[in-house]
């Protein structure tokens, strides 16, 4: 290297890129930005930030279908235990946050998808060599048998058939030490819904909490709109921070709830508090081809749209963000069916019931359920759909979901399932339902956690997806890219114009070089130079190497011998 390109870049010497070669992690953290590592850590860990991908070159391709209209900023491409080498688990301290209400409930279904996938997950990490801990909150409401942790040890290990040791950690405040996983292969801490460090992201809590530990495994896909010390916080002491196999299922599922290939495409939306979900609607409103309204959100949108309604119906202070929902919908040309007649109860008589149009609701008289007009609408539009996905429980103005217009909902979803039609289920109640008229959820996509999906609707950053590590989104085909793929890399980030990859890359042919470049017109411009000077040991690839990098190199056949930093940007990182 010349001494002018030695004064623009520093080189670092990697023997090879492997978690077996990281040297105990170090609590004192060095942060700027959205980047953390340990402060001595040459081999380091990034997260945060927004990669920009060029799909530039054959040798890429998708590892998953993107949205039709590009990716969401809400939910980036993130590191999953299924790309994850299985080489690097082995003898690893692997931390799993798993969802209690899948598979601490009083009755486990083996044959639902979330749970197999969620046992799936911690099978996999201890075939795979790792000592696993698993954490997670649980309460007797859910299982009346979760009395302690030692209870809940025994529940998961005649669950997984294998034998889980519970742990007292936290509440001694003691951290957790390698002689005390050489007992078993799978711990349990305690419930973490004893303390208030979790919901806090307490910084020490979430330290103590990932002691000894190597990789967190993130499995509860129900908690990640939260900000906790499980989830968020312990990803900062760990080298590696990804998806489990149940939470990659749900990030896929709902991944397709923004896809508009599937044309009409159908919102059913349920339930109250308009102003708080104006932005989901607006989002719907924006893929789908039209918005059914079931639930007490049809009042504000019939009040909008000048339809005298009581005000005891009437949400305070939501008018104007449903007047602004109309006009978007009207502007995008979007249906909106709201219910054109209820089944009414009367207020001195609760047991005596009548149907009223819409608009003719006596004062004594209270919605309870969608009306048969009401119904008969909703037909013709699921049965002209290809796609639907319904949110929300049909509810009105009473305590309870309405049991006929929920039931006749899930016929009409059950039997457009079986036509091709692609539909999204979110929510508890919703599944229940779903599963009572079909016995079986596999022609569903479900989605259980309707908060999680709230917010991802109105385009908020989920916090638990956040924290994961980043992976690159396209599958490389290095044989492609090089012509010996097996020969030892050489990576530049930051590597710019290209000339210094160019240059090396002709003067040894004995390595292969790889430019990594957040600048995507810089990328396209140097990989038309690669191919017009007819290189084939230099390619570069459009990414911020802050958050991709392990995920790239991570696949590549031969030996990571070397990476250069540009001198500006490592001062950015390290300073």
């Amino acid at each position: 290297m010349s001494p002018v390109l030695k004064t623009v870049q520093t080189t670092l010497s990697l023997n090879k890129l492997s978690s077996s070669n990281y040297p105990r992690k170090e609590k004192k953290l060095l942060q700027h930005g959205s980047c953390s590592f340990p402060i001595n850590n040459v081999q380091l860990s990034f997260r945060g930030g927004f990669e920009v991908v060029s799909n530039v070159n054959r040798s890429h391709k998708e590892k998953t279908c993107l949205y039709d209209e590009g990716e969401l900023e809400a939910l980036p491409h993130v590191q999953t235990l299924r790309e994850f080498p299985r080489e690097e688990l082995v003898a690893k301290v692997v931390m799993v946050r798993f969802d209690s209400t899948i598979l601490l409930g009083e009755k486990l279904d083996l044959s639902s998808q979330s749970a197999s996938k969620a046992l799936y997950t911690i099978k996999y990490l201890h075939e795979c060599g790792a000592k696993v801990i698993l954490m997670s909150e649980w309460s007797r409401k859910i299982n009346p048998k979760l009395l302690d942790a030692q209870a809940v040890a025994d529940i998961l290990s005649s669950v997984l058939q294998l034998n889980v040791i519970a742990l007292r950690c936290i509440s001694c405040k003691s951290p957790l030490r390698r002689e005390d996983l050489q007992k078993a292969d799978i711990f349990l801490l305690e419930n973490l819904s004893e303390y208030k460090e979790e919901v806090a992201n307490c910084s020490k809590f979430a330290e103590l909490l990932s002691s000894e530990v190597d990789i967190l495994v993130n499995d509860s896909f129900c908690q990640s709109h939260k900000v906790l010390a499980s989830t968020v916080g312990v990803a900062r002491f760990c080298y590696a921070s990804m998806a489990g196999f149940s939470f990659e299922e749900n990030l896929h599922q709902l991944k397709k709830i923004a896809k508009t290939k599937k044309k009409p495409y159908l919102a059913v939306i349920g339930g109250g508090n308009l102003k708080r979900n104006a932005a989901a609607l607006q989002f719907l409103a924006s893929r789908c081809d039209a918005l059914v309204f079931v639930g007490q959100m049809s009042f504000q949108i019939m009040s909008a749209l000048g339809h005298s309604i009581p005000t005891n119906l009437v949400e305070r202070d939501a008018h104007k963000a449903a007047l602004d929902i109309v006009q978007f919908a009207h502007d995008k040309n979007v249906l909106m069916s709201y219910p054109k007649d209820f089944w009414c109860t009367n207020q001195h008589l609760p047991t005596e019931l009548e149907v009223f149009p819409a608009h003719g609701v006596s004062a004594s008289w209270l919605p309870v359920d969608l009306g048969p007009r009401s119904l008969e609408e909703i037909y013709s539009l699921v049965t002209n759909s290809k796609k639907i996905i319904w949110i929300g429980p049909v509810k009105f103005s009473s305590s309870k979901p309405c049991t006929v217009g929920t039931s006749k909902l899930a016929q009409m979803l059950c039997k457009q399932s079986q036509c091709e039609c692609e539909i999204t289920i979110v929510g508890s109640t919703a599944r229940k339902v779903i599963k009572n008229e079909s016995n079986s959820l596999s022609s569903f996509n479900v989605l259980e956690n309707a908060s999680v999906v709230w917010e991802f609707l109105k385009e908020q950053k989920l916090p638990g997806v956040m924290s994961l590590d980043r992976a690159y989104p396209f599958e490389i085909d290095w044989s492609v890219a090089y012509h010996d793929a097996s020969q030892p890399l050489v990576v530049d980030i930051g590597s710019g114009n290209g000339l210094f990859i160019m240059g090396m890359a002709q003067n040894r042919k004995d390595l292969n070089f790889l430019g990594l470049e957040i600048n995507g017109k810089l990328v396209r411009r140097c990989l038309d130079s690669v191919h017009q000077s007819g290189i084939r040991n230099a390619y570069f690839i459009g990414s911020n190497a802050t958050t991709t990098f392990r995920s790239i190199v991570s696949s590549y056949p031969g030996e990571l011998v070397l990476v250069s930093v540009q001198v500006e940007h490592a001062a950015k990182v390290v300073n």
